[in-house]
């Protein structure tokens, strides 16, 4: 935490071929040593495997499902006379892109298939589908959010 002010959001530029913010924070989070152009191929490779295969447009689905991974609630511990208690509170909608994202590609990376450009794609499809990986993580979120309704009287 600053002492003196909140720092700044930085801008992130659109991307190239959609000209979409969400896109760039994809391939960012994707991104590994730096390989941003290696992020973008393994994306947009998705993109197109979707298209080729569905005939929907790959942006199209890709937002659905970040749409769809998207948690609403989300517990955190709070401490609260020596007890720790899993508090549900609201997630922020910068974090619930954040998650969603990240969520999407650790369960891309758990699927069996051959090369991560087919993963992503198979996954950004169960997940526009409301299935999958990403979105049982989601589940999981909101269950333990709605089974600790109880302390919710300690968000402060």
């Amino acid at each position: 935490m600053p002492r003196r002010r909140r720092p700044q959001k930085r801008q992130l530029s659109p991307d190239y071929r959609y000209g979409s913010v969400l896109v760039t924070k994809f391939i960012n989070a994707l991104m590994k040593d730096g390989k941003k152009s290696v992020a973008q191929r393994i994306f947009y490779d998705a993109l197109d495997l979707i298209e080729q295969k569905g005939g929907k447009r790959g942006i199209d689905v890709f937002e659905r499902a970040i749409q769809n991974v998207r948690p609403p609630l989300e517990v955190r511990s709070r401490r609260v006379g020596g007890a720790t208690y899993q508090v549900p509170v609201e997630v922020r909608p910068d974090r619930q892109i954040s998650l969603a994202i990240r969520w999407l590609i650790a369960s891309s990376l758990k699927r069996g298939d051959h090369g991560m450009s087919a993963k992503l794609a198979a996954e950004f499809e169960d997940a526009a589908n409301n299935q999958g990986g990403a979105i049982k993580k989601k589940e999981d979120t909101l269950k333990m959010a709605e089974a600790n309704r109880a302390f919710a009287h300690y968000r402060w």
